[in-house]
């Protein structure tokens, strides 16, 4: 299973996996010490919340530390004839009028709302990948087709 990521995603992975390492992992340790304190274990709300924050925290440092064994570093296009894996690209919703523009990036760095960053893998990114200046993709969404025109490719 491969995992594709920009060279920037993968930095970005590894500091999270650092601080959780470290960081993470210390808080955790003293906030179930400090609960340990409160008395029995057993009927501590302090002592479970701790040791439920300290399994999801583990959960997301296997998720990561697999994300970054199976990952292969995409080669960020910059400009180009044809949108690719890295490309910023602006489409024209033809219908709309609307401009938007995005990243295409892998499924574990897309970040379409606050990043503006969509995965290759998306119904968008998938139809626009390997389109030239000019062209049209035509992408299936849950409200019908949607007609995109390529309108710049950085």
């Amino acid at each position: 299973m491969q995992v594709k990521l920009t060279q920037e995603g993968k930095n970005q992975l590894e500091e999270r996996l650092e601080h959780l390492t470290t960081v993470g992992r210390t808080e955790i340790a003293k906030e179930i010490q400090k609960a340990r304190e409160f008395g029995d274990i057993s009927e501590n709300a302090e002592y479970d919340a701790a040791k439920n924050a300290q399994a999801q925290m583990e959960a997301e440092i296997i998720d990561i530390e697999n994300k970054l064994r199976h990952a292969v570093i995409i080669e960020e296009k910059k400009g180009g004839a044809e949108v690719g894996m890295g490309n910023k690209v602006k489409l024209l919703d033809v219908a709309s009028g609307k401009e938007y523009e995005y990243t295409i990036v892998g499924t574990t760095e897309a970040n379409p709302i606050d990043e503006k960053r969509i995965s290759d893998e998306s119904p968008v990114g998938r139809a626009v990948i390997g389109k030239r200046k000019g062209e049209t993709a035509i992408v299936v969404t849950p409200k019908g087709k949607r007609e995109y025109k390529v309108v710049k490719i950085d």
